[in-house]
C-alpha cells in the first residue's frame, strides 16, 4: 500500500520538503496505524517545513504535529480498529513521522480517543493551540486561579493559540483582555469573548520593578519585554502561563513580583505532556472547555498540495485564525 505524505528533508543546513509516495514501512515505529482525515497548520509546522526553525531531530520526517482520523490497525489494548482518535504534538514532526500523510503510525501513549462532543474536523480546528490554551488554564487553576482575581490578559491574541485562549477563558467565565498588534482583528477578538482589546503599539510599559497590579493572570505567547511587563503588573497570587517566545527568549525581570506579590510563572509545554493529563485535557475540551466560536476561528481549509503557500503566509505574519488540512 502506498500513500501520499508531505515529507521534510533537512541535511547539511539545507531543508526541502514536498509530497512523496510512501509505504507504512517508511514510517516511524508505532503500535497504532491511523487513516488520517484532518490535520492543521501550526507555526511549528511552518518552521519545520522551511528550515527556519530547528524542529526536526532527525531527517527525513513527515511533517504535521497534529492529526485526526480512524484507527485501521492496532496492537494496543487501548485502541481498536474503527476508533476515532487524535494526536497533537507528542513529538510528531520532531522525532516521529507526523500527520501530513494519508496514513500515520504512532505509539499508543500519544493517541487520544476523540472526545464525545467533538468531530475530527473540530478537533483539528482546535489542535495543539487549543490544547496548549486549555493546559495553561488547567495549570493556572491548579494554582487557585479564579475569575475573582481579576481579568486574564492574553497576549498575541490574534494568533491561533491566542484566539483559542480568548474563547476558552471566556467560556470558563473569566473577564478576558486581548492584547494584539493587529488593530484590524479587534472586532473578531471581541466576538470570540474578549471584554476589551489592547493594542500593543499603545502600551506604556514602565520600568519600575513593580507597577500597578492590572491582571488577575495572563497567558503569554510573546515572551521578552511583554512577559517582563506582565510580571510587574500582575496582581497578588496571579498566575502567568508562558506558552511562547515570538518576541524572544530573554527575560529581564526581578524577583520582587514573586516574593512581594506571590505571583507564579508557569511554563506550559504541550509536546511532552504526560499521556494521562493529555487525555484529561482533551476530555475537558470536548465538554466544559469547548470553544464556542470555532466557526469564526477557522480561516481556511486546504489540501496537502497547498501546504507550501500556507507556510509562507504564516511566516510572513499574514495568517489569521486556524488553517485546517483535509487529508483524505
Amino acid at each position: 500500500m502506498s500513500f501520499r505524505a508531505y515529507r521534510i528533508h533537512s541535511d547539511n543546513n539545507t531543508t526541502h520538503a514536498g509530497l512523496e509516495r510512501l509505504s507504512l514501512s517508511d514510517l516511524s515505529a508505532g503500535n497504532v496505524v491511523i487513516n488520517a482525515s484532518w490535520s492543521s497548520v501550526n507555526y511549528k509546522d511552518a518552521l519545520a517545513a522551511t528550515g527556519q526553525g530547528k524542529i526536526l531531530r532527525h531527517s527525513p520526517l513527515v511533517g504535521g504535529i497534529d492529526v485526526a482520523g480512524v484507527v485501521i490497525d492496532s496492537s494496543s489494548d487501548e485502541f481498536l480498529v474503527g476508533d476515532e482518535v487524535l494526536v497533537t504534538g507528542a513529538g510528531l514532526s520532531e522525532v516521529y513521522d507526523g500527520g501530513y500523510a494519508e496514513y500515520v503510525r504512532v505509539h499508543s501513549e500519544c493517541v487520544v480517543a476523540l472526545p464525545k462532543g467533538l468531530s475530527p474536523f473540530e478537533a483539528m480546528v482546535m489542535g495543539t493551540p487549543a490544547f496548549t490554551a486549555a493546559l495553561a488554564l488547567h495549570r493556572m487553576e491548579e494554582n487557585r486561579q479564579n475569575p475573582s482575581y481579576g481579568p486574564i490578559v492574553v497576549t498575541g491574541a490574534s494568533g491561533g493559540v491566542g484566539m483559542l485562549a480568548v474563547d476558552i477563558f471566556a467560556t470558563r467565565g473569566y473577564e478576558v483582555v486581548a492584547l494584539t498588534g493587529k488593530k484590524e482583528h479587534s472586532a473578531l477578538l471581541q466576538q470570540l469573548g474578549a471584554n476589551r482589546v489592547l493594542l500593543r503599539d499603545e502600551l506604556t510599559m514602565g520600568k519600575a520593578a513593580l507597577e500597578q497590579g492590572l491582571w488577575g493572570g495572563a497567558v503569554d505567547s510573546v515572551g521578552g519585554d511583554i512577559l517582563a511587563w506582565l510580571a510587574r503588573t500582575t496582581k497578588e497570587r496571579g498566575n502567568i502561563a508562558s506558552i511562547g517566545l515570538v518576541a524572544g527568549a530573554e527575560l529581564q525581570t526581578s524577583v520582587l513580583p514573586f516574593i512581594l506579590r506571590s505571583i507564579n510563572l508557569l511554563g506550559i509545554s504541550s509536546a511532552n505532556c504526560p499521556a494521562t493529563l493529555r487525555r484529561k485535557i482533551w476530555k475537558r475540551l470536548g465538554n466544559e472547555l469547548k470553544p464556542q466560536h470555532l466557526d469564526k476561528i477557522v480561516h481556511s481549509v486546504i489540501s496537502l498540495d497547498e501546504l507550501p503557500q500556507a507556510f509562507e503566509t504564516m511566516l510572513a505574519g499574514k495568517s489569521i485564525g486556524r488553517t485546517v488540512v483535509k487529508i483524505g
